[in-house]
């Protein structure tokens, strides 16, 4: 049946909005501002905003193997809940994805449970151990979005400059974690002023930089495309930027939390605050902001990595690095940084939506007439409280338990079909 969504905020090429509707037919969206079809089911936008289905490239499933933390049932009826409809699953499972055998046990969890699209990574070494490297043409073959060993930096430059080469040969896009291992110090927080005062090691952020600054010479020596995940400090974008003015293929992330969060935030030795990397320097901080804006940083990914309220509740140095994203990520963005005029809707919805699927090469992120029916309908002027306990994800871990925010999704749509909708629309 055709769906009709009438009485909607869409963005029109000036970045307005303007008063729409969208008609979807056979999970497409058939026509934008058309008169509602014969016999179609009418959806009552309620004025809201419509943006694309949110595209996250960096996202922790957890299942198969750790589903005491996540599985990905609860993990993308979260993301719906957020607006999110296409997931990049990261490659730290147990098993890893670095076989086919392997990458088919996930694809077919994912067809079972999944309520919106999930393409899950291969891994870049066999085990994430970073040794023996996997077969990137066959794991692209079957179904593996691109390649990465994230939560691990890679240490050996032999064995990433070899898998860039292969990369390279099918075009595939190598994601990387930076972090070089001999620089952590068994930090659990930034090496700057805040860690002193809590008396807790820090991680320097040369511990990242440097890790960039090698896998962009190796990804222009390799002829490779390079994805840099969850950027965080002054020097990385530096590197990053570098980089670019001298024509290598690199993109690169940032996360919510880096931009709205620095080291002087942190109240306590509270695990809620352990991420990695972690939150930097305020100059860290306003970095990132420019860097977003300039285009050295493509796109916005939320690093949801959920762990269980017994393995966060103790201090930092014995908690899990992590936080979750996707039910917090767009309201507490369009709050403190469209809200306040800092950024425009437009730019907000393009880093959240058509820049992370073409750093990937998807054809999602849009809304046009022929793309995939995958919307999010936003109430721009609905305020609340994030409140963990209603989270749909079963981690809790997040600092932004308690913060007030606007322009909260009230609905989503994958692929033609609601996956979420607010109790009382």
């Amino acid at each position: 049946m055709k769906k009709y969504i009438e009485n909607i905020q869409l963005l029109n090429e000036l970045g307005e909005q303007v008063t729409s509707s969208i008609t979807i037919e056979n999970k497409i969206i058939s026509e934008i501002g058309g008169e509602k079809p014969e016999g179609a089911e009418v959806i009552d936008g309620k004025g809201c905003f419509v943006s694309p289905g949110f595209v996250d490239l960096h996202v922790h499933l957890r299942e198969p193997g750790f589903e005491h933390k996540e599985t990905i049932k609860t993990g993308t009826k979260s993301a719906a809940k957020g607006g999110f409809t296409t997931l990049c699953a990261m490659p730290n499972t147990k098993p890893v994805p670095d076989s086919i055998e392997n990458l088919n046990l996930i694809n077919n969890l994912i067809k079972e449970s999944a309520v919106v699209r999930v393409l899950p990574y291969g891994s870049l070494t066999v085990n994430e151990a970073g040794e023996q490297r996997t077969n990137i043409e066959e794991l692209k073959k079957h179904g593996a979005v691109a390649f990465s060993d994230d939560g691990i930096g890679i240490q050996l430059s032999s064995i990433m400059y070899e898998q860039m080469q292969d990369a390279a040969k099918v075009d595939a896009v190598v994601v990387a974690h930076c972090e070089d291992n001999s620089l952590i110090y068994n930090g659990v927080m930034h090496e700057g002023k805040r860690n002193k005062e809590l008396g807790l090691p820090g991680i320097p952020s040369i511990c990242e930089s440097v890790q960039i600054a090698r896998d962009v010479l190796l990804a222009e020596a390799a002829g490779a495309r390079y994805h840099v995940c969850h950027v965080s400090s002054k020097e990385s974008v530096r590197a990053v930027r570098d980089a670019k003015a001298a024509g290598i293929r690199v993109t690169a992330e940032v996360c919510p939390h880096h931009l709205l969060l620095e080291e002087m935030d942190i109240p306590s030795d509270d695990a809620n605050w352990k991420m990695n990397p972690p939150l930097r320097a305020k100059d860290d901080l306003d970095s990132l902001h420019q860097a977003l804006l300039d285009g050295t940083i493509d796109c916005i990914a939320t690093d949801h990595a959920p762990h269980t309220v017994e393995e966060k509740c103790c201090g930092m140095v014995g908690a899990p690095f992590g936080i979750v994203g996707f039910e917090t990520a767009f309201p507490l963005l369009y709050t403190n940084f469209v809200e306040t005029g800092k950024w425009t809707l437009k730019q907000l919805v393009d880093w959240m939506t058509v820049k992370p699927a073409e750093i990937f090469d998807l054809p999602y992120g849009k809304l046009e007439v022929g793309a995939s029916a995958d919307l999010t309908i936003i109430d721009l002027q609905k305020e609340q409280v994030v409140d963990v306990e209603k989270f749909e994800t079963k981690g809790r871990n997040t600092p932004f338990n308690g913060w007030n925010a606007k322009g909260w999704p009230i609905m989503t749509i994958f692929e033609g079909n609601i996956v979420y909708q607010e109790a009382n629309v």
